[in-house]
């Protein structure tokens, strides 16, 4: 079945170019997560609707993005990890366009929602990276494409802020979509087929539970602030989303062809480092939202800094640089001293930038080198992770493990937003007709983040430093 669906096999381009093509690849489409989070505020008048129902455009790229990492990696693994790529570039590519000429709230949704599949890129790229690479080449391409994600969200916020205060904001979307469509020409040009690794059937039902179960847990995860943690429908959301979840997972160990093999999923390595993920997901977006509230809020409360939106973008800029340096410098550290090493030393430094932040909230020059230092960290971690992944399962998995690990930062993501939005809404005092976060609310965000580092650091140490990878399971590729 799969041999009818491979990709012709051109001249192998340089390999540097490779990595460079699906490093800017998954940082566009990491852009998209944060591109519209300046804008929140003017949407509903922009787009003629609720502050509810515009929230809706980021969430929809959330949602989009986490439940189609898995799939996506699936479908590589399958069919040719090159031509799922150019078919995730091609759909970023017409939602973005939607996006580009919509003036009301459904067609931005959509377009959001088929921007959001851009996250699949990442378990893609790098699932194909170790298809063309090897040796140190292939971890210093992994951490780059790794941290990328990171910094393609932090360029995406004063990108947002710069053309909506200057231009229109249409604009973002028009530059989006052009950038996806070179991506998906030098594609073409420069990334190799490879043949496909695994066989078998599509898991069409397997995909659907699991789209159903995780759209239900992070829409209550989302909104559970906004609606209430007991109300009705945050209940019944967890409730069902906990039901589907548990049939499906009961459906991934007896199909003969799962879309993600459980079995691999709880070997010990795999599933310390996607707890890991999970807490450096959440704390990248903690900071975010943490250091962008102090930044703009007005000095007149007493610990705002009262910068402008584009300010605190810049501001942020920063910190995105220092992910990409250690990204490069991760590669070599992992070479050396091992990819746990470069975990938790990550794992120290994100730990470290909140509580630089902690130590002086009213001062500028404190915050941006606390995000700083946390973004290095992550930097850190996003390069290790992957390798860890990849050195725990067989090379016919590596497409749906790392899909299953860009899922998992999507939930630490989710979380975070969830956590940090019920912690402001708890924490807060009404001045007119808008709710003002109190400091301690920001304290205690800090709190929240250092005490997640000292638990991922736990969990970090417990993951074997030289996993053996096991033979590939019979009903993962058969």
């Amino acid at each position: 079945m799969c041999a009818a669906f491979a990709d012709p096999h051109p001249p192998v381009p340089a390999k540097g170019a490779v990595a460079a093509v699906i490093a800017l690849a998954a940082g566009v489409a990491a852009m998209n997560q944060t591109l519209m989070v300046p804008l929140l505020g003017e949407l509903p008048t922009l787009l003629h609707a609720s502050p509810a129902g515009t929230s809706w455009v980021v969430t929809a790229t959330l949602l989009a993005g986490a439940v189609t990492s898995p799939v996506t990696g699936r479908l590589g693994d399958l069919y040719g990890k090159r031509r799922l790529v150019l078919i995730v570039l091609g759909l970023v590519t017409l939602g973005s366009l939607l996006c580009a000429v919509a003036d009301s709230l459904a067609p931005v949704i959509i377009g959001r929602g088929l921007q959001g599949i851009g996250m699949g890129l990442v378990p893609l790229g790098i699932s194909l990276l170790r298809d063309v690479l090897s040796g140190r080449r292939l971890g210093s391409a992994i951490a780059v494409t790794s941290s990328v994600v990171g910094i393609g969200a932090a360029v995406g916020l004063p990108l947002a802020a710069a053309m909506a205060q200057f231009a229109d904001w249409h604009l973002l979307f028009w530059t989006i979509g052009a950038l996806t469509a070179v991506l998906g020409v030098l594609a073409v040009w420069l990334v190799p087929a490879t043949p496909p690794l695994a066989t078998g059937r599509f898991d069409v039902l397997g995909t659907l539970g699991l789209t159903a179960g995780l759209t239900a847990l992070l829409l209550a995860i989302s909104y559970g602030g906004e609606w209430g943690w007991g109300s009705s429908t945050t209940v019944g959301l967890v409730v069902a989303a906990a039901a589907v979840l548990v049939l499906w997972g009961r459906w991934e160990r007896r199909v003969a062809d799962p879309l993600i093999d459980l079995a691999t999923a709880a070997r010990r390595p795999v599933l310390l480092v996607n707890i890991a993920s999970v807490v450096v997901g959440f704390a990248l977006y903690a900071q975010v939202l943490m250091v962008s509230q102090l930044l703009q809020l007005p000095v007149s409360t007493g610990y705002g800094l009262g910068r402008s939106m584009l300010q605190t973008g810049l501001l942020m800029l920063p910190a995105g640089l220092a992910m990409m340096a250690a990204s490069a410098f991760g590669a070599r550290l992992s070479s050396a001293r091992g990819p746990k090493f470069t975990l938790l030393l990550g794992i120290a430094l994100i730990g470290l930038g909140f509580a630089a932040c902690l130590v002086r909230m009213d001062s500028t020059t404190m915050l941006v080198i606390g995000t700083v230092v946390s973004n290095a960290g992550v930097g850190f971690a996003y390069g290790a992770i992957p390798a860890l992944i990849m050195m725990a399962v067989p090379a016919t998995e590596t497409g749906v493990a790392n899909g299953f690990n860009t899922l998992m930062r999507s939930i630490g993501s989710s979380l975070s937003g969830a956590v940090v939005g019920a912690i402001f809404a708890g924490l807060s005092v009404a001045r007119g007709a808008t709710a003002i976060p109190l400091r301690e609310a920001f304290v205690l965000i800090a709190v929240v983040g250092m005490v997640g580092a000292v638990f991922a650091t736990a969990i970090g140490a417990a993951i074997p430093a030289r996993p053996r990878q096991p033979e590939p399971q019979r009903s993962a590729v058969q």
